[in-house]
């Protein structure tokens, strides 16, 4: 039986038993739980919640009792991250979109770090107290014991010259002081740490050589130990290596980075492991690093092979404790969410096929696992349409993967149907609960999720595939995807719209202009309209000179030679308004920092020109991630809306 240890805690919606869909709100609105944290000693949880769709607060409970023994209500704050800085502080990680004071350049997403006493009640805003820096946190903040006193490290920005540059600094959480420790030049990209808190590693990355360069620390000085070109951006540091004295790296994307081999059969960038002497001969590809809570050392990391994801452990004791974990939950699937530093309390995370995703607390030392809580509220297994992988053949024979939802309870014939196209383009599409996928297959519509050529995480052939294919061939994959569907009498073609956000928007808008005749109508949440626009806000929103890796990435992707590039022309929705041959509605939040609110205003413009049937909906407040829940819900409502109009279900 459940035990609700946050029963009571979060406001839930609640929803009548019917044999009628859920509301779009139990959907669209946020997770009522998110970031959810043991304390280092097993002892508490600490979670982001969510009441009502939008009242945001950080709980914490106790683990024996469940007794609260923390609240801070945080309104409509976003709320990003929590991590625990020993068993009574908190970092809370929010972010707002603003514009910095002296600082020359469009809005951008600030994020800020909060150190909160659990048993005191006082917080203090990390760098708050810095008259040389801003008080925005670059990264993820990390926890070290430094000769024996605990401590907060964070990344933020100073202007030594006038230009910022990352520097690291320290924060004492008992006296509450913080000192500086390593002020960077313009290619400093990251600073490694070791356990003991003694800087251990520098990565620097030339934006116009694309020089990416690894340094380890030696007595006296730094000693480079790896150097690689690496076109669209540098590789990333992620931790300590298997021993104190090494560190790991993963490159970016696919197929850069440290002697990779080019594998075309990897899911994942090769993670390489160096010490002073060079790189060892670890040799791994996993999405996601595991490392020891206490030690700091790396101990494992999360493997996918296809669909499938696992993860792996070094030790075998701890690797076979791993497999009876997710035993428990068969057919499910099982992440590892937060651990007690002595790993025998496990907070996980379980997506359901049936139920959707929640979170459970596994005590090793108990042997017994308690249910914590759903993560959305008010959904029923009747109101979670089953999910399946599939696979077919695009027009040139290269085979792409993707996902189907199908409406709960309706025969898998002539449906109608949404074609749902990931962003980035640089990722993918994942089994398990998706909310916009779920809640257009509860109003009657199956759902395509293609992982299409160029998508992240599925080989270095179909990331390769995508260069120059922008409104080519990655646009004719999703349309070979539909003739898939209607070849198995699944998809009525006479019934079938497309949706999507940020480059899924571009390839909504793309579907109706670039490529026509296919969609009955199409929406685009924050897409790109007007490349040649958009590559020029690129270039000019921090300076084209910082942004070269940036600007080789879409060079690379969309087959051009620069912003000027005619060829832009022909892959541009906006530049071929007039060929729209179906209705568009477009939704762009105001506050987006990733793609510019001018894009839909663009595209607008160029529609109401042609003539050709369009509406638009502002987001107030919102930003490019759909981050406040009021705003989210009224984009799947406006979605909705707009499809039972255009395409309705019957």
């Amino acid at each position: 039986m459940k035990r609700l240890f946050l029963a009571g805690l979060i406001a839930c919606l609640s929803v009548a038993a019917s044999a009628r869909a859920a509301p779009l709100e139990a959907y669209g609105r946020l997770p009522q739980v998110e970031g959810v944290r043991i304390s280092p000693d097993g002892k508490h949880i600490a979670v982001i919640a969510t009441a009502n769709g939008e009242a945001r607060s950080v709980l914490v409970r106790r683990v024996d009792d469940g007794q609260l023994a923390y609240g801070i209500m945080a309104g409509d704050t976003k709320l990003r991250d929590l991590a625990w800085a020993g068993p009574e502080h908190i970092v809370i990680t929010t972010s707002r979109t603003a514009s910095a004071i002296g600082v020359v350049g469009p809005k951008q997403e600030y994020f800020m770090a909060l150190l909160v006493n659990i048993t005191t009640k006082k917080s203090k805003a990390l760098l708050s107290d810095q008259p040389r820096a801003m008080n925005v946190i670059i990264g993820d903040p990390e926890v070290r014991t430094v000769n024996g006193k605990l401590s907060v490290f964070v990344r933020g920005i100073t202007f030594p010259a006038g230009k910022g540059v990352l520097t690291l600094f320290r924060h004492d959480v008992k006296s509450g002081r913080t000192v500086l420790v390593e002020t960077g030049n313009e290619d400093l990209r990251d600073i490694g740490i070791g356990a003991d808190g003694r800087l251990v590693a520098r990565t620097t990355y030339d934006e116009r050589t694309a020089r990416w360069t690894l340094r380890l620390a030696e007595e006296g000085g730094w000693k480079v130990v790896a150097t690689e070109t690496l076109p669209f951006g540098p590789a990333r540091l992620r931790g300590l290596g298997r021993t104190p004295n090494s560190v790991v790296v993963m490159a970016p994307g696919e197929d850069e980075g440290p002697q990779d081999d080019g594998d075309p059969t990897s899911n994942e960038p090769r993670l390489r492991e160096y010490r002073l002497d060079g790189f060892t001969d670890f040799d791994e590809r996993f999405a996601q690093t595991l490392h020891d809570p206490a030690l700091n050392t790396l101990i494992g990391g999360l493997r996918r092979t296809g669909d499938e994801a696992s993860y792996v452990f070094f030790d075998s004791k701890a690797d076979a404790t791993w497999r009876a974990i997710t035993k428990a939950y068969p057919g499910q699937r099982v992440e590892l969410a937060s651990w007690s530093d002595d790993r025998r309390k496990i907070v996980v995370k379980i997506d359901d096929p049936a139920n959707g995703p929640g979170y459970a607390l596994v005590d090793l030392n108990a042997k017994k696992a308690d249910w914590l809580t759903d993560s959305y509220a008010g959904l029923r297994e009747a109101d979670i349409s089953p999910v399946r992988a599939i696979r077919y053949k695009a027009a040139d024979g290269l085979e792409i993967s993707g996902y189907l939802t199908l409406p709960r309870g309706k025969p898998e014939k002539g449906l109608p149907l949404i074609v749902l196209p990931h962003g980035g383009p640089a990722a993918r599409d994942y089994p398990g609960f998706d909310w916009w996928a779920q809640a257009l297959a509860s109003r009657g519509y199956a759902v395509l999720q293609p992982n299409f050529r160029g998508s992240d995480g599925l080989g270095i052939q179909l990331f390769r595939a995508g260069y120059g294919q922008w409104g080519r061939k990655m646009q004719t994959d999703l349309s070979d995807g539909v003739a898939d569907l209607v070849r198995q009498g699944i998809a009525d073609p006479k019934r079938v719209c497309i949706v999507g956000g940020s480059y899924g928007g571009y390839a909504a808008l793309a579907g109706v202009t670039v490529h026509n005749g296919l969609y009955r109508c199409a929406v685009s949440f924050a897409g790109v309209a007007d490349l040649r626009r958009m590559l020029e806000w690129s270039r000019n929103r921090t300076g084209g000179a910082r942004r070269q890796a940036s600007q080789r990435y879409w060079n690379e992707f969309m087959g051009i030679g620069g912003a000027r590039d005619p060829d832009l022309l022909a892959i541009s929705p906006a530049q071929l308004a007039a060929k729209a041959d179906a209705p568009v509605l477009l939704i762009h939040g105001k506050d987006d920092t990733v793609v510019p609110f001018e894009q839909t205003r663009l595209m607008a413009e160029a529609l109401n020109k042609a003539g050709k049937r369009y509406e638009v909906v502002t987001l107030n407040g919102e930003d490019h991630w759909l981050s406040r829940g009021d705003t989210r819900l009224q984009m799947l409502q406006a979605t909705v809306a707009f499809l039972e109009r255009e395409n309705p279900p019957r």
